[in-house]
């Protein structure tokens, strides 16, 4: 099974998206096909097995569209020395193209460069350069043109082009309009010249008309071009609806004209060239708008692409040199200076310094950093001089995962766009029916052709299609763009619904309430054990374990310089301890359930064990040869924020439980410093999950927060699972929502921007179709039926560009979303 992004282009409105969405769902092999008309692209699951990618790619041109492929595909331009004439340029130019990864190799002897487009997955700008020098020539410093540049320069030249044709549009369609009213309006301060005077010269008064809709019609082909061959396809989409309509108003306007020539001079008043140079001028300038404004819902993802350094300094074999980012190879060793960007993951290997990577985690304060510490791309150096080992480049550094994670949640759906999706798949084909039905009952009733035709090209233009396809990707796209720029990664559409609907939260303690770095408080043993034995002992026994319990007992044993003893055999058992043979005896370290399971009495020390746990201690039994040696006790400092977020969450009606593996007592101390409402102790790692779908079968709508490690099967089983503090394993699959930082605050900050998205998205959708449902009977003559107003189709016009523009501008409001403090 294989799924895929493909960029779409040529869609002009959601019945296109919806067309893509049929097509390609119906080949034999494809599993499921969504398109997203916001995004333009179309994401698509299928069976390698039944169906090749290029069929899929034929189904979509056959229905009218283009592929932009979108590869890692970058463009270079290397400076070359030493070629002497055009058999040289030729040389290098042959050299090049034969590498495997470089798809197109253009060299201007004139200007002494080589332009070389290639995919960076493929092939490394050193292997190229290797291949100019291996040709004779010298490859000089680069200038290098990136993927994310050329597609903003794509987007930019698209939005030119659109009020490039509006304003050609618009200085015709002012003379043209003023033509065709000024002589109903007698005060208007330029009058029209005698010799254009309609009763006086109707055939100039018709071809200077004729003269002036012209480059309108021009700067709108691309209505009539994809317009009919929709209709054509028996697929028609909202250009259809504005080709015929506007058709309609030339046609009749040309068949006056007609009549003009051969003297019936009456017809002038037949001319509605200024009905379709408006309609194609308005819905030029609703198009142009809504360009702008798409473009504007997509800037947090430029902002994150915009992140990266293009060029890293290297050390090799001593010597320091500046690559290009993908020239970097896993293992160099790479320098960053004061104030410099981090340009790939990697480990420190030398030096200290402090790390802003607030751009990836939302954490303003910098991090410290010192040998072994891990660094991540785009984070800024602020005031020492490091050197780091590289181990992740390219699309596995962090911010490349956190990227393509916005992506994705960007291209995706939520379950509340269905209706408004099968909507537009037959919208247009019904509004063609409700203009063709309206044009002939008018007609029919007894009222002038013209008349009718008013209302049929009036039908037609109002309706838009776009609006609904616009409604709900454009609010997610803002939403996720929004959460990325505060370290809140949302994996989708259906995650960000969700999630507004969530009324119980079960937060794990260790490392999501607490800090997760538990320390030894308390070491009390029975009579004739030492402290300090029992401490190095433990500390030997737990040097094998990765849990954060064990982890703050080897730290206690290490503060003292306690020497750890040799392990003859350790076995973990998990939610219970640890049983190792040490020294020829047997040792179980655990919680209670442990000490039971095993029939160690815990009667000595019980009073002492009660009086730990009441403190919000979590004691950790230990037993010798079967019998009770001591209890070392660990806490956990509770987060700053944690009481904050959970007091926020009450506030928004949310209740709020805590899971643990540590004893009822320990838990309910705990439970009691922030304010949880419902203690869930004593569960073991497996267990968790089976809490959460006991909450469930309760009613209720789970989010589980938890730090991703042994909570995975419980994020899994929430309606919404919440990782927190994992920003550098952007990846997780069980989640469904990221938090970069270990900040509980942010949960509710979720909550509450899923709140605001979706009572955006419904704003938008009952705008989108509250305006059809009211618009489309006001143009076919409801009003004019019981002896209101008819609607003129260029106010039709009007209406329609600035339906989509409205919902559009509606969604940009979420970039206003603040998070809680």
């Amino acid at each position: 099974m294989k799924k895929e992004t493909i960029k779409i282009t040529g869609m002009t409105c959601a019945a296109c998206a919806a067309r893509i969405d049929r097509t390609v769902g119906k080949i034999d092999g494809v599993l499921n096909a969504s398109v997203n008309f916001a995004t333009e692209k179309l994401s698509v699951e299928y069976d390698e097995e039944k169906v090749f990618r290029l069929k899929i790619n034929e189904a979509i041109i056959k229905s009218g569209y283009g592929i932009l492929e979108e590869r890692a595909k970058n463009e270079v331009t290397i400076p070359i020395g030493g070629m002497t004439c055009a058999a040289c340029s030729a040389r290098v130019e042959k050299a090049i193209g034969k590498i495997d990864g470089v798809s197109k190799a253009s060299v201007n002897f004139a200007t002494e460069k080589a332009t070389v487009s290639y995919d960076s997955k493929k092939v490394k700008i050193s292997t190229i350069k290797q291949a100019i020098e291996k040709a004779g020539y010298k490859a000089l410093d680069i200038e290098r043109k990136d993927a994310i540049d050329q597609d903003k320069l794509r987007k930019e030249k698209e939005i030119k082009t659109l009020w490039r044709k509006f304003i050609v549009s618009a200085v015709f369609c002012v003379p043209l309009l003023y033509l065709a009213m000024g002589a109903m309006i007698s005060w208007l301060p330029f009058p029209i010249p005698s010799f254009l005077k309609p009763m006086q010269y109707p055939l100039n008064y018709a071809m200077v008309q004729i003269l002036l809709v012209l480059p309108i019609i021009i700067a709108g082909n691309k209505f009539y071009t994809v317009g009919f061959k929709a209709i054509i396809q028996r697929s028609p989409n909202m250009d259809s609806l504005i080709a015929m309509g506007t058709s309609a108003a030339i046609l009749y306007s040309l068949y006056s004209v007609y009549q003009i020539i051969i003297g019936n001079f009456s017809a002038v008043e037949g001319l509605y060239f200024e009905t379709a140079g408006v309609i194609i001028t308005l819905i030029l300038l609703g198009k142009s708008l809504e360009a702008v404004s798409k473009g504007k819902t997509s800037e947090a993802i430029k902002k994150l692409m915009g992140l990266a350094p293009k060029t890293a300094i290297v050390i090799r074999d001593g010597i320091e040199f500046e690559t290009p980012i993908d020239e970097v190879e896993i293992d160099d060793v790479i320098l960053v200076k004061p104030g410099g960007k981090i340009p790939v993951d990697g480990v420190v290997i030398e030096g200290n310094t402090a790390i802003d990577e607030s751009m990836l985690t939302g954490e303003s304060m910098p991090i410290d950093k010192k040998a072994d510490d891990e660094v991540y791309a785009a984070s800024i150096n602020k005031n020492g001089m490091i050197q780091f080992r590289a181990t992740k480049i390219g699309g596995d550094t962090a911010l490349a995962q956190i990227i393509k994670l916005v992506e994705d949640a960007q291209g995706s759906k939520a379950p509340i766009a269905q209706l408004a999706d099968i909507v537009s798949g037959y919208f247009v084909p019904i509004v063609f029916a409700i203009a063709v039905v309206a044009f002939l009952g008018w007609f029919i009733s007894g009222q002038s052709l013209v008349f009718s035709m008013t209302i049929f090209i009036s039908v037609l233009v109002i309706a838009c299609p776009c609006a609904l396809g616009l409604a709900t990707p454009t609010a997610i796209m803002v939403a996720t763009g929004k959460g990325a720029e505060y370290g809140i990664l949302i994996k989708g559409g259906e995650a960000l619904e969700t999630t507004h609907k969530i009324n119980t939260i079960v937060l794990d303690k260790t490392g999501t309430i607490t800090e997760g770095k538990p320390e030894v408080t308390d070491i009390i043993t029975v009579t004739g054990v030492e402290k300090i034995w029992l401490l190095q002992i433990a500390a030997s026994a737990e040097k094998g374990s990765e849990h954060p319990l064990g982890e703050a007992i080897v730290k206690g044993a290490e503060k003292q310089n306690l020497e750890m003893l040799k392990i003859d055999k350790f076995e973990t058992m998990p939610g219970f301890g640890i049983a190792v043979e040490i020294n020829g005896s047997s040792l179980l370290l655990g919680n209670q359930k442990m000490m039971d399971q095993n029939s160690i009495s815990l009667a000595a020390l019980e009073e002492e064990s009660d009086r730990l746990a009441s403190d919000g201690k979590t004691p950790m039994y230990i037993a010798m040869d079967g019998k009770l040696s001591g209890i070392i006790a660990v806490a956990d400092v509770v987060k700053p924020s944690s009481a904050a977020a959970i007091k926020k969450l009450h506030e928004m009606g949310i209740e709020v439980a805590m899971i643990t593996g540590d004893n009822q007592k320990t838990a309910e101390a705990i439970a009691k410093q922030v304010g949880i409402d419902r203690v869930l102790a004593e569960v073991l790692p497996k267990d968790k999950a089976n809490e959460v779908k006991k909450l469930q079968a309760e009613g209720k709508k789970v989010a589980m927060v938890g730090d991703g490690i042994n909570d995975a099967p419980a994020l899994v089983q929430a309606d919404i699972g919440i990782a927190i503090g994992s920003g550098t394993d952007v990846a997780m699959e069980s989640a469904d929502i990221v938090l970069m930082k270990s900040d509980l605050m942010d949960v509710p900050t979720a909550i509450q921007l899923s709140k605001s998205t979706i009572r955006n998205i419904k704003q938008n959708l009952t705008w989108a179709f509250g305006y059809n449902v009211a618009g489309i009977p006001i143009a076919a003559g409801i009003l004019y039926l019981f002896g209101g107003p008819l609607l003129n189709p260029m106010f039709a016009a009007a209406a329609m560009s600035l339906s989509s523009v409205s919902v559009l501008t509606n969604a940009l409001r979420l970039k206003g979303f603040k998070p809680y403090k």
